[in-house]
């Protein structure tokens, strides 16, 4: 079925395109309609053909060494795929699957030779598109991040909590440490100034007394926050393992598209530098 120009202008692939170079492409290529989990090709098939996915679901996977699939993509409205072997010339290296009914716009080698022949400067046009995919694919490895554990276990404490760690902070500062030893200074030298008028004559017997309460209490507190902060570091390792699964299986999937959209790039700018050289040398 032959494909319309408003269709190819929806493409991100193509929105560089103006109206002459949509023109030409649109009557090189056709749209392919496939049915819910029909095979668009698979590995070891010719590469001769590309698709740009209309409107559906696709799944794109290969096969790992333990012979199991791993999905590589699946593309969005708009996405191509195929179109590294396309470029090349060689046979697939994945598999492709409709997951629903899924339309496509197919197109092979001798399309794009053609609309770069015509428009050379449409080259150019669609490799920008493919430079500015590839800085949006660097850009989210870099601010690609998980949720601050710090935030979690704060949100998630009480009330009761919260004191017993600033009871347990207060305590083992020096600020509480000075504090202490002057109020006990103080408390001292007045009732040994005061002598037989003081409230607590040596020894101190009620001084001692609020001292071993002062203990009493401060211990279970401490030892409050003390199971507080393996709590936390038991979290901390939950959540940095859980991060590190995910980490090691997307940095796998963004490295291999990376990898395929370099190879893309490549494979356009070829063309183009052929396209360019060919009407010089004639």
């Amino acid at each position: 079925m032959a494909c319309e120009p408003d269709i190819l202008k929806q493409v991100p692939l193509f929105a560089l395109l103006d109206d002459d170079e949509i023109a030409v492409l649109a009557a090189q290529v056709e749209i392919k309609t496939f049915a819910p989990r029909q095979r668009i090709y698979k590995i070891g098939d010719a590469g001769g053909r590309a698709y740009v996915m209309v409107s559906g679901a696709v799944k794109v996977t290969t096969v790992d060494e333990d012979q199991q699939d791993v999905i590589v993509d699946q593309p969005s409205v708009g996405g191509f795929f195929g179109f590294a072997s396309m470029l090349e010339g060689t046979p697939h290296q994945t598999n492709a699957v409709a997951v629903e009914e899924t339309l496509c716009v197919e197109v092979d080698h001798h399309d794009i030779s053609t609309l770069v022949e015509r428009k050379p400067h449409a080259a150019m046009d669609m490799l920008s598109v493919l430079g500015r995919q590839f800085h949006a694919a660097q850009q989210l490895v870099r601010v690609r991040a998980a949720r601050n554990p710090n935030e979690i276990i704060e949100e998630e404490s009480t009330v009761g909590e919260r004191i017993a760690d600033g009871v347990a902070a207060f305590g083992g500062s020096w600020t509480f440490i000075i504090t202490f030893f002057v109020i006990l200074i103080v408390y001292t030298a007045l009732n040994v100034a005061l002598d037989r008028s003081a409230w607590d004559p040596y020894p101190f017997i009620l001084l001692n007394l609020f001292l071993s309460m002062l203990a009493a209490l401060q211990a279970p507190v401490i030892m409050m926050s003390q199971n507080r902060q393996d709590t936390k570091d038991r979290l901390r390792g939950e959540l940095d393992y859980q991060v590190n699964r995910r980490a090691e299986a997307e940095v796998q999937t963004i490295s291999h598209k990376l990898n395929v959209l370099v190879d893309k790039m490549d494979d356009v700018e070829e063309l183009l530098r052929r396209s360019l050289s060919g009407p010089a040398r004639g």
